[in-house]
């Protein structure tokens, strides 16, 4: 799994992006699995759903730096969470991509998508009308999917189920650059919450928030 991408975004957070170029036995050869892990990967058809799966929990386990057993496990509202290891996780994937961050002191998310024409065709489904109606905001292929990742990353940080992305989050307009970052405001249920969340494109034309 060659490294695309790996930063320390504070002295507790890190994220990192590899590119995924094993089989399946290579991936499973670099990993600790129990019988309950090994009976649920052989429920996966072959194919990108089950190296997904293993390249995610490799690269986890690359980043902890760890002989232990890695528990990772997802709870009721499908947010992957660390047994018996002490940090904060956000596990990603897309195509040829896994991405994962992590941290020892707050909560974190992460989101990768290969860049497609298609998102103009989903625009409405994510972004409200308020923020369409913003003049400058970058509604380009690439500006679309900032928006798409960067609210795909706060429902991870937020890691509860009910989060719409429409009606919940707001984006302000940004200069779209190669790497950059923007102001986000999330509608909890007991509070409206200003994020800044930073986004850039990775190499094969895939956009990361």
């Amino acid at each position: 799994m060659p490294i695309v991408f790996n930063k320390n975004i504070d002295d507790q957070t890190m994220l990192s992006v590899w590119k995924i170029e094993e089989t399946e036995e290579q991936l499973i050869a670099g990993l600790q699995l129990k019988q309950h892990e090994l009976d649920f990967i052989s429920s996966l058809s072959n194919g990108k759903r089950l190296l997904h799966w293993l390249s995610t929990r490799l690269l986890l386990r690359t980043m902890l730096q760890t002989t232990e057993y890695i528990d990772c496990r997802m709870d009721d509202h499908g947010k992957p969470y660390l047994v018996n290891i002490d940090y904060e996780i956000s596990l990603s994937h897309s195509f040829d991509y896994a991405a994962v961050m992590i941290s020892r002191n707050k909560k974190v998310g992460v989101d990768i998508e290969l860049i497609k024409d298609k998102i103009h065709k989903i625009e409405q489904k994510f972004l409200s009308v308020e923020e369409l109606e913003q003049n400058d905001l970058d509604r380009t292929t690439e500006g679309l999917y900032v928006c798409w990742c960067v609210k795909e990353a706060i429902y991870k940080w937020n890691g509860r189920k009910g989060l719409e992305l429409k009606k919940d989050m707001y984006i302000e307009s940004f200069p779209l650059q190669e790497e950059g970052q923007l102001r986000a405001f999330v509608s909890l249920a007991d509070e409206r919450k200003e994020l800044t969340a930073h986004y850039f494109k990775v190499e094969d034309s895939y956009m990361l928030g």
